[in-house]
């Protein structure tokens, strides 16, 4: 039985890394790890928010179908989860590092019964100090405080993890990153100093008024990525030394992407490249390089996991079982992944530009439509920065009408009847303030476990 490594950042685009392109941050040990993975060039986070990410990773079901389609609710239990379904084969199962779905206040302790099935566990809900960052240990009930950075500190954490363990017992281990999302700068100070000096180049739909900004932004979310990159390169090295490295399915992966100002905005929810595309190489034993170029969502990561360790795969989920595909097994000709924003919140209000969304990335096109019909239309392949929008051009009519029929039938087999977020909220009972936002700093708040948003 192989062990699963997943390790995953936090708001990473797919961009960043040598492997992919960028020779100004340094990625050495992410660029050797993909000349021996499996290679998701179109990796697609389908809700890129923190909370939908990592519920639908959680349960392979996309999130109208979960509840979380807001950031700092809490996940119900009513599907089977991913430790659920790795423990009931006999695993041991860990997770480290940052949660966000448990939605009882971002600084409170998770009890067992809300761990999802997760039995190691050091976590904090959600923070974003990683110069001072708590978290609780097992079933302790005072907080502890990582040591320095604090990704430095989870990834030992995560090799102690390791090195502990014996043997003969498979094991599944998440290992939750905060960075690189922002704050930008608050990360190593020897890395910041090393991306302050270099003079960067910026992706070229990066507004002439922002480039001053992003300077200072690139380069402290390179400073972060530099340190992940290395976490990964010291991780990798641990599973060696163990002996356990050619039994082990490792996976490096980001819930979502950054904007970082590329058309004048910063973050996520946007249905933007820079927001929705994310890296994913899964390496399997033996470490045989290959590029797939066909859209994953993130529904498809728990099943393809299961069944790359012969796990069944729970009737709860709705995400596509791709292990085959990895393995080299079937090709993966499916060219759309469905992506989505129901309900606009905090950063992307309308009054900042926010909307609620439905759209499909294949590996050509991106197509979406907001609540009053056609939105954006771009053809990546002539348009990589996205910069012409050709929604309801007469140019891309067949097009655009072979899009909206694909689109239209993604969201037909989930079940998705594009409410507006008002009514999706009303639906659900949840409670949001004026930009949308559900409260995380009141731990005595109503706390209420999501429910299925569909009709």
């Amino acid at each position: 039985m192989k062990n699963v490594v997943f390790v995953f950042s936090d708001q990473w685009r797919w961009c960043d890394h040598g492997y992919t392109g960028n020779k100004e941050v340094a990625t050495p040990h992410l660029d050797t790890l993909a000349k021996e993975s499996v290679h998701f060039a179109h990796a697609i986070a389908t809700m890129p928010v923190c909370s939908p990410w990592r519920a639908s990773f959680l349960t392979g079901q996309y999130p109208l179908t979960h509840g979380l389609f807001l950031n700092d609710l809490r996940l119900n239990h009513k599907a089977t989860s991913l430790a659920d379904a790795f423990g009931q084969a006999g695993y041991d199962t860990a997770w480290i590092g940052k949660w966000h779905v448990d939605g009882t206040g971002r600084d409170q302790r998770i009890p067992p019964e809300r761990r999802q099935g997760f039995e190691h566990w050091r976590v904090l809900e959600c923070t974003h100090n990683y110069l001072n960052s708590p978290y609780f240990a097992g079933d302790e009930t005072q907080k502890r405080t990582w040591p320095g950075y604090d990704a430095y500190a989870q990834t030992d954490e995560a090799i102690s993890y390791i090195q502990g363990r014996a043997k003969d017992k498979p094991f599944l281990l998440c290992l939750s990153f905060g960075p690189p999302h922002d704050p930008y700068r608050m990360c190593p100070e020897d890395l910041l100093e090393r991306y302050d000096g270099k003079t960067l180049t910026f992706r070229p739909n990066v507004p002439e008024a922002s480039r001053a900004a992003a300077k200072s932004t690139y380069a402290g979310y390179y400073a972060h990525i530099d340190a992940l990159d290395q976490c990964v390169g010291k991780l990798i090295n641990a599973l060696k030394a163990s002996g356990q490295l050619e039994n082990t399915v490792f996976v490096y992966t980001s819930d979502h992407g950054d904007m970082l100002h590329s058309h004048g905005m910063l973050k996520k929810q946007k249905p933007w490249d820079e927001s929705i595309r994310v890296p994913l190489l899964i390496r399997l034993p033996g470490g045989k390089a290959r590029t797939i170029t066909g859209p994953i969502g993130t529904p498809d990561l728990m099943p393809t996991l299961l069944g790359l360790c012969g796990i069944p795969v729970p009737s709860t989920v709705e995400g596509r079982n791709l292990a085959s595909v990895v393995q080299g097994k079937r090709k993966w000709d499916d060219d759309a992944a469905l992506i989505l924003c129901p309900a606009p919140f905090g950063e992307w209000t309308r009054e900042r530009g926010g909307r609620e969304y439905r759209g499909i990335r294949t590996r050509r096109y991106t197509y979406v439509r907001d609540i009053n019909g056609p939105w954006l239309l771009f053809d990546n392949q002539e348009d990589p920065y996205q910069q012409t929008n050709r929604a309801n051009d007469p140019a891309f009519k067949s097009l655009q009408a072979d899009l909206e029929k694909k689109l239209t039938a993604r969201l037909k087999a989930t079940g998705d009847t594009f409410q507006s977020s008002v009514e999706l909220i009303r639906r659900c009972g949840y409670k949001t303030d004026t930009n949308g936002t559900v409260d995380y700093q009141n731990a005595t708040r109503w706390g209420q476990e999501t429910v299925s948003a569909r009709a």
